[in-house]
């Protein structure tokens, strides 16, 4: 139901829907409405499909709605919605004269500069078009052609000025869509706007492109600063809005988190807390996924919801691998309990990503969330400094929402000294599992060891990893021998102790 002029002008911190979710959260609800506002980007940064997202909106909450189009055709605006399965039914959309009638000899000025005629002309055929619908949302696309026919930036002011007013007293809320053509943004224009959104592409050099949005203005009215990650995809826009953890109050019951293997809950002291972050380092095929897929197992046994991400590996090798070793994931899988989903690091944003976990663990409450790994994440991000910061506030999102958050990371080498991390995250999680290979007696055994534990007290030794037919298996600590997680340790007990290591 529209609501009623007067009520409308006097309660200004009413706000209109642009249609896009994640938008209407970064504003705080929407635009605050009867207002003009400012949308720039580089050509193919989605602002026609914004902007028809955000009138079509209008038009499902029953306010007539105006397109503007000074560049394209009707008919191309009308693919443009029905490639997005659109339906521009109740939508009025006013154009510039067809090319052929501006060619014809009539239309060739001889006694005024074609501008001074045709500027005045194209505004006067809108203004009249909109005293006619009188539309509650009207865009304007694009203000390139104004700024062309107006020939110089003094007079293209005064006539933006002249919307401004224009549409100041009819209760009208007003998008104007500009690219880059003149730089990097029209700051003239934009101190003129009521709000300004910028939207960014930038080039990877393999995969998709990274598009992004940032509200550079907002007068009178509170947002989330910064920039948030956005996709086109059939429908429309999809904004990702930047993870703020401190806006998550905390409320969870404390406890630990099992593994279901008695050597490896010891070593980690009972278990791993609630809401904090592991963090499972160690080289390539040390075991780091199969203990990670551990835990989603045996919160899936206990009747729990488990979110798993695979980055570097398939699912269903993920799956095959785990059967092999008595955990069978599938009929979890199925049934819901254990979400499991591949992410390609090329074709998603860091931001989108995000909001995947976010939307699992608020909406089926899981307790155990796996990353596998950090890698792929960090090849997601083209800057790892800001892969850091992002990572800081999931992790920190995920500890208030009660969640144990399970992150692998690959280092570089096998043994020995060499031994390195592609970035440094040790530092953000609440524990550290180490992973090591060393040799003994001409075979390569797996080691491993927690050094950190903020959360309680553990085990400080240094334990075998043993994977066979029977499962996964945490033996006794090596105490025997010396400097395991160099790679080539020394035997330092007996020849009695040797028979009885297993």
């Amino acid at each position: 139901m529209r609501t009623p002029p007067s009520s409308r002008s006097a309660h200004p911190d009413l706000r209109v829907k642009t249609g896009i979710p994640g938008l209407d959260d970064i504003l705080g609800g929407g635009l605050p409405i009867n207002h003009l506002y400012l949308l720039e980007g580089d050509p193919g940064t989605g602002k026609t499909t914004l902007a028809m997202q955000f009138l079509l909106e209008g038009v499902r909450a029953g306010e007539p709605g105006l397109y503007v189009t000074l560049s394209e055709s009707r008919r191309e605006l009308e693919e443009v919605a029905e490639s997005h399965r659109w339906s521009t039914d109740g939508l009025a959309i006013y154009e510039m004269p067809p090319v052929e009638d501006l060619l014809s000899p009539e239309a060739q000025y001889t006694v005024f500069h074609p501008s001074d005629v045709e500027l005045t002309d194209t505004v006067s055929a809108i203004l009249q078009h909109v005293e006619k619908i009188q539309p509650r949302r009207v865009v304007f696309d694009s203000l390139s052609e104004m700024r062309m026919l107006a020939r110089d930036q003094l007079r293209y002011r005064r006539q933006i000025l002249g919307l401004k007013r224009f549409f100041a007293g009819r209760e009208c809320t007003v998008m104007l869509l500009d690219d880059h053509t003149v730089g990097d943004g029209d700051l003239q224009l934009q101190s003129i706007a009521h709000g300004v959104i910028i939207l960014q592409s930038t080039d990877r050099r393999y995969g998709i492109k990274r598009r992004r949005l940032e509200v550079r203005k907002l007068r009178g009215s509170s947002y989330r600063e910064g920039y948030h990650d956005f996709s086109i995809e059939v429908g429309g826009l999809h904004v990702y809005p930047r993870l703020v953890a401190a806006e998550h109050r905390p409320g969870f019951s404390h406890g630990l988190v099992t593994s279901g293997i008695t050597g490896l809950d010891t070593l980690l002291g009972g278990g791993i807390d609630r809401g904090t972050s592991t963090l499972l380092m160690g080289p390539a095929g040390c075991g780091k996924s199969t203990v990670a897929a551990r835990y989603a197992f045996s919160a899936a046994q206990r009747g729990e919801t488990a979110v798993m991400f695979c980055f570097d590996e398939s699912a269903e090798t993920l799956l095959s691998r785990c059967e092999a070793l008595e955990m069978d994931l599938r009929p979890f899988v199925e049934n819901g309990t254990i979400f499991l989903q591949q992410i390609d690091p090329a074709e998603v944003s860091p931001g989108e990503f995000i909001c995947l976990v976010r939307d699992h663990v608020e909406r089926k409450n899981a307790p155990v969330v796996v990353i596998d790994s950090l890698n792929g994440f960090l090849n997601a991000m083209p800057d790892e400094q800001f892969l850091t910061l992002q990572l800081h506030e999931l992790l920190s999102y995920l500890g208030r929402q009660g969640a144990v958050a399970i992150l692998t990371m690959a280092q570089h080498g096998f043994m020995g000294a060499s031994m390195a991390s592609p970035v440094d995250v040790s530092y953000l999680a609440d524990c550290v599992v180490l992973f090591r290979y060393f040799e003994h007696e001409g075979e390569i055994k797996q080691a491993i060891s927690v050094p950190k534990k903020r959360s309680g007290r553990h085990e400080r030794t240094i334990r075998e990893l043993e994977f066979s037919g029977n499962g996964l298996r945490v033996g006794p600590a090596l105490r025997e021998f010396q400097g395991v997680l160099t790679g080539v340790p020394h035997f330092t007990g007996t020849a009695l102790d040797l028979e009885r290591e297993p």
